[in-house]
């Protein structure tokens, strides 16, 4: 029996505008539309995969606004048993630090695990770093940018892939996993499972349940800080050739001057 913690983010959606809060600069969540990241719901399939190819348990974690209910409910409706939702205002601005320290309070909850997966990034904050944080925090190995998994009896088998190529890899359970883009392909939740979801148990702590310090967390609490923002300019028209015949040349020209030939 396998038993699998998948750690799940609710984002902007990608297609909506993203924008910073003029005040702190920190990521607008209410601006945008809210959906399960994508790289997440990869790695909630992973996780079934592996459930399916033999016992086992999926508890889906997720740090996050009350909002964020709706990003662990589709991976439930996924397939996944259980969920655990941190959510805490004293966590608004918690650097990456800061947020694999709540994490692995609420890993700590799950009894006896085996497994955590993870995506390699979220697609809003981009530090691809809580995976290893993670690993150092919990004293675990750690396999990173996965794209093929399988669990034999107390160890995992690992492709990583990156840029320097494919890399076979082993670690012994428990285990941290990152997997990449080329994973899998997420199933879509049936009726069934969208129904089944809502009567899946959703434990929700504050970090003081967790029993994590206040001032461990939050904007003021961050290592690292963003003094300023502004909105990306608007988009200027390009140049525009006019082809008298010489239309071939002038491109030509242009392309030079940009150094691209």
């Amino acid at each position: 029996m396998t038993n699998i913690v998948v750690l799940v983010k609710q984002v902007p959606d990608t297609y909506s505008e993203r924008k910073l809060n003029g005040s702190d600069h920190t990521l607008d969540r209410e601006s945008a539309d809210a959906v399960l990241d994508e790289i997440n719901e990869k790695a909630v399939e992973e996780a079934l995969k592996i459930k399916e190819a033999g016992e086992g348990e999926v508890t889906v974690i997720s740090v996050g606004p009350d909002r964020a209910t709706d990003a662990i409910r589709k991976a439930l409706s996924m397939g996944a048993d259980k969920a655990i939702h941190v959510s805490d205002e004293a966590l608004h601005g918690s650097d990456a630090i800061a947020t694999a320290k709540v994490l692995a309070a609420a890993i700590g909850k799950v009894e006896g695990f085996d497994l955590v997966i993870a995506g390699n990034e979220s697609s809003d904050g981009r530090g691809g770093a809580i995976p290893a944080i993670l690993a150092e925090l919990l004293g675990l190995p750690q396999v990173t940018y996965v794209r093929e998994l399988t669990v034999d009896g107390s160890t995992i088998k690992a492709t990583r892939e990156t840029e320097d190529g494919l890399t076979r890899l082993e670690a012994s359970l428990p285990a941290i996993v990152s997997v990449g883009e080329k994973i899998n392909e997420p199933r879509y939740p049936s009726f069934k499972g969208i129904m089944a979801a809502k009567k899946k148990p959703v434990e929700k702590f504050t970090i003081a349940d967790l029993g994590v310090d206040a001032g461990e967390v939050g904007l003021g609490n961050a290592w690292s800080t963003v003094t300023e923002s502004a909105p990306k300019p608007p988009r200027t028209a390009g140049e525009k050739v006019e082809d008298e015949g010489d239309g071939g040349t002038k491109v030509a020209e242009y392309l030079v001057g940009q150094k691209l030939i």
